[in-house]
């Protein structure tokens, strides 16, 4: 887990953050989807790994290349049998009208989900409270499990652009060590990169 900031200029729901190692609760909510809306719930996609990608508002600056560098990276998502799930304060329309109108936006084929009453945003805390951004959401990612288990988390000012690159390692990190209990992820590692096998002879010698 790595958390950069809490607030920033803003204060973030008193709800807290998720707490890794537990559950993601279920929630419904509208989505522009492949040129239609639809509902969407967390247990659609039981049996897969998701990432929840919260960014600030639709119609803005760092945010359409963060979702087009997304959208670039979605076929190895997938191919990790992965969702990825971009999340604003948004409405479904005006995520309809931001990916009919912006070039980078056109590119995304993952579910765009709209929570305009901020309740998913809230319950992973990531909403902002007060300030010149009251409403909307911080730069969140948040890795969860097939079995709806949250993995890692990553928080952001809103000024600081996100890697998918790196998001993609930490899930390949993820996947790696949940087929293989025994063994952990180094600092960096990448598939194919040697791991470790915790145990009393390894202290000290590292």
């Amino acid at each position: 887990m790595s958390q950069d900031m809490c607030c920033g200029g803003g204060s973030c729901s008193s709800q807290g953050f998720p707490v890794i190692g537990q559950p993601i609760q279920n929630f419904e909510a509208d989505a522009y989807h492949e040129n239609s809306f639809r509902k969407i719930h967390l247990s659609d996609f039981k049996g897969k790994w998701v990432i929840f990608f919260f960014y600030p508002a639709d119609f803005t600056f760092i945010c359409p290349t963060e979702l087009e560098e997304m959208a670039a990276h979605y076929d190895q998502f997938q191919k990790l049998d992965t969702e990825v799930l971009s999340i604003s304060t948004d409405t479904k329309f005006t995520h309809k009208a931001w990916h009919d109108h912006s070039p980078a936006i056109k590119n995304i084929h993952f579910p765009m989900v709209a929570d305009p009453a901020g309740d998913i945003t809230k319950s992973f805390g990531v909403y902002i409270e007060e300030g010149d951004d009251r409403g909307l959401a911080l730069r969140g990612t948040f890795l969860v499990d097939p079995d709806g288990i949250l993995q890692a988390y990553e928080i952001h000012n809103n000024n600081i652009g996100r890697s998918a690159g790196e998001i993609l390692r930490k899930l390949e990190a993820a996947i790696f060590v949940r087929k293989h209990g025994g063994e952990v992820c180094p600092a960096n590692w990448k598939p194919g990169a040697k791991t470790l096998t915790p145990s009393i002879d390894l202290v000290g010698k590292i």
